[in-house]
């Protein structure tokens, strides 16, 4: 990239103007999206103005658009809503109002419009734009603005984030807001959960969505919910017979509660709405169960947005500000959007096109149809969904295989939701199941029992390893393991955990060539809160821990607003890896964070110093500075504390904090849970595959690189790689892959403490279109 493209990004806004706008119902992490365009937009050299109230301040002008600061915008990364406003608009429906929403907007020299909101809003803005040159003609015929002005306006650039909880928007993997609605729901199910069980009850939970399941179906996936109903894909003719057999087979296998998940939109094949109610009713007439409902209403609105959410605010609202500068009169509106974990532009009104297309095949009972066009990711889910909740582990064993399951290295939460689904599907495919305790030290030592369905039930919302696991590497204790393999007869191995889980796999293959009892397939899900195993961009955990570091630093930072002119200095896990600094920098705002991936000297650390000395003269008289546990020997926490303290005298004081193990445990959040069930299908689906590949003679051998893989997510999809493979891609004495995708991610960070840095513009996401896209989407 040439050093003229640097700057480019720097002078790209420079005589432009930005409006930023939230419409429709609020979303968490609007705020978030909301701040990104702010400060990206003052970065670029553009002036950025606020428009209060949605559309109906863009009609009503005055003092509803002002101009925002890079202060204007502080603190506002953990609120929850949108702190701008957002209001249903009657006025701009009528051309009557686009008119004097284009008035304002001319006046003010404003040709950008970001808007966030869902498919009506972005529906709204896309006409806004096509009538642009019509409504500045009859302007300048009414004498209202001036042939110059018209001109200087000539064309109007617009760009869409999509804030919607119920992830209803076709085109978009994620929508600001899912995620944290999913927070909501979950920690309420959890609750719930423990009063059920005392009580033996059975619970209906109707949650939002009246056109979309997907908070309803992912809610069930993660909670490992008995039913769930959802408008896309009503139930058979028969479903009330079908439910309450279920529910009954759930009981007599010893479980205490039953767990319902109703979306508010659900329906029958007739289109007949399905309540909650009745959902009660015929429980309570058919099973006599104590059954009660829990409708769930504005609470999944609510709250701080989750580490996620605040994540893809931040990083949409970059993508929006460098789509709207680099816009020009021929390029469509578009909106910015997640796929995988890649920011993707997409043309507006093909996504509100293929998400009415939902709608009216739904209305028209083409339901099929309905569920392919909401994209892989909701198939996927559905798919599992009902392999966990409606298919019957086989009576018989014959013609069964024998698998283990594992934890290694240190505990995550999400851990248990992986082994509880790898544990399920086996049985479902007709397999034995074993679990081994301790790691490789317990299956050198024989810990070893086999596990039925019921072993692993209600462990999809617990955290830590209830398996147990240890650091513990195999090849110094191969001949236990091979004599146990032999004795347990294990045909099949699936890993569940961290860096430790991998070189482990990778010395069970160099330990083949003595040994053919390690001649069977394994699978190893990265399960660690590092988030630094090779092949994979995300790993099971790590989501958890991130949130646990955001909600602490929320509360170090309200503390520290309290008390003016503090920075604290906050260390953080993650061995040599510098995701969860980096991320939750991102997340909570920090001022900077040292890694060990990207060298630091003293030079750096007295230029954030000085950074630091420059904020306490603005209205924002506080610091938030990430520190990786092991990003430099002698750049210690307590050498960064102690440069600051005495930099900062009379400036500033410093305080500082060790977060310590608490990263490693809590409950898993919902992205974890669900995370962890979908890899432990995946794997198991690759094993049983496997197995019958390499069964020859009555027996298992494998011996191929690809009989021994990582499975991970890779930029759009789940893939298997061979872990031999994956040996140059990894820096083994820091424990780490060679590259890592979210170093892209640090000078978002940085940009947005106001560090003067170049944004490298070469990884810009262009235009795709979704027709495209939808075969070769992310399987996750």
């Amino acid at each position: 990239m040439t050093h003229e493209e640097h700057h480019a990004a720097k002078t790209l806004g420079i005589g432009k103007a930005i409006a930023v706008l939230t419409s429709g119902g609020d979303a968490q992490g609007m705020n978030a999206a909301v701040r990104a365009v702010v400060r990206v937009g003052i970065f670029t050299g553009a002036r950025v103005f606020f428009v209060h109230e949605g559309y109906q301040g863009l009609v009503d002008g005055g003092d509803h658009i002002r101009e925002a600061t890079w202060e204007s915008v502080s603190m506002m990364l953990q609120l929850g809503g949108t702190v701008i406003g957002s209001a249903r608009c009657k006025d701009f429906r009528d051309r009557e109002g686009r008119l004097r929403a284009a008035l304002n907007l001319v006046k003010r020299g404003i040709t950008n419009l970001c808007v966030i909101g869902g498919d009506g809003s972005l529906t709204g803005a896309d006409t806004f734009r096509s009538e642009w040159s019509d409504l500045l003609s009859d302007l300048q015929k009414a004498g209202k603005i001036t042939p110059e002005e018209a001109t200087k306006s000539s064309y109007l650039n617009i760009v869409g984030l999509v804030g919607s909880i119920d992830n209803d928007f076709c085109g978009t993997d994620m929508t600001i807001g899912t995620d944290s609605a999913l927070h909501r729901i979950v920690e309420i199910v959890d609750a719930i959960t423990t009063t059920a069980q005392s009580h033996q009850r059975t619970f209906v939970l109707e949650v939002m969505g009246r056109h979309c399941g997907y908070l309803a179906l992912v809610t069930s996936l993660s909670c490992g919910a008995d039913w769930v109903f959802i408008p896309e894909c009503p139930p058979d003719d028969d479903w009330e017979e079908h439910l309450c057999r279920r529910l009954s087979e759930t009981r007599t296998r010893g479980s205490r509660l039953n767990i319902i998940i109703v979306a508010e939109g659900a329906i029958d094949k007739n289109g007949k709405p399905i309540t909650s109610e009745d959902i009660k009713n015929l429980v309570v007439k058919r099973l006599g169960y104590d059954t009660r409902v829990t409708v769930l209403g504005h609470v999944q609105r609510g709250g701080t947005p989750s580490a996620f959410d605040r994540i893809l605010g931040s990083r949409m609202g970059v993508e929006a500000v460098m789509a709207l500068l680099e816009g020009t009169p021929d390029t469509p509106a578009c909106v910015v959007s997640l796929s995988g974990n890649q920011a993707v532009r997409l043309p507006l009104m093909e996504c509100v096109q293929v998400t009415k297309d939902v709608t009216k095949a739904m209305d028209e009972k083409r339901f099929d149809e309905a569920m392919k066009l909401r994209g892989r990711s909701f198939m996927n889910n559905w798919e599992v969904y009902k392999l966990l909740a409606h298919v019957r582990p086989p009576v018989s064993k014959s013609g069964s295989h024998t698998v283990a399951v594992m934890n290694v290295g240190a505990p995550a939460a999400g851990m248990n939701a992986a082994v509880r689904s790898t544990v399920r599907i086996a049985l479902i495919q007709g397999n034995r199941v074993l679990v081994v305790h301790d790691g490789f030290e317990g299956l050198a030592k024989g810990q070893i029992e086999e596990a039925g369905w019921s072993y692993v039930g209600g462990w999809t919302g617990q955290g830590g390893s209830k398996l147990g696991t240890k650091r513990t590497l195999p090849k110094k204790n191969f001949e236990q393991i091979s004599a146990n393999i032999t004795k347990f007869n294990i045909q099949g191995l699936v890993i569940i955990g961290g860096f430790e889980a991998y070189t482990g796999g990778l010395e069970l293959m160099e330990g083949r060539k003595q040994f053919d009892e390690l001649c069977i397939p394994f699978v190893v899900i990265p399960a660690t809160v590092s988030n630094n195993v090779p092949g994979s961009d995300f790993s099971i955990g790590a989501d958890t821990a991130l949130n646990t570091i955001c909600t602490t630093c929320d509360r170090i930072k309200q503390s520290a607003a309290g008390t003016k002119r503090r920075v604290f200095i906050i260390e953080t896990m993650g061995g040599y890896c510098g995701y969860l600094a980096t991320m939750a920098g991102l997340a909570a705002g920090a001022d900077a964070a040292y890694i060990f991936e990207e060298p630091f000297t003293i030079r750096d650390l007295q230029a954030n110093v000085e950074h630091l000395v420059q904020k306490m003269k603005t209205t924002v008289k506080r610091g938030l500075v990430l520190r990786n546990e092991k990003c430099n020997e002698n750049y210690t926490t307590d050498f960064i504390f102690n440069l600051y303290s005495e930099e900062g005298k009379g400036i500033f004081d410093s305080r500082k904090n060790v977060l310590g193990h608490m990263q490693q445990g809590g409950s898993p959040t919902p992205f974890d849970r669900n995370f962890a069930t979908k890899m432990g299908a995946k794997a198991m689906n690759w094993m049983s595959g496997k197995i019958k590949e390499s069964y020859r003679n009555g027996r298992i051998f494998a011996n191929t690189p690809d009989s021994g893989c990582v499975l991970g997510m890779r930029k759009r999809a789940l893939v298997f790689q061979p872990v031999t493979e994956l040996k140059d891609q990894t820096d083994f004495e820091h424990r780490i892959p060679k590259e890592q995708w979210w170093l892209k991610l640090r000078p978002i960070l940085k940009i947005l403490a106001k560090y003067e840095i170049d944004l490298d513009t070469s990884d810009h996401a262009h235009l795709e279109h979704i027709s495209r896209k939808r075969s070769g989407e992310a399987a996750v």
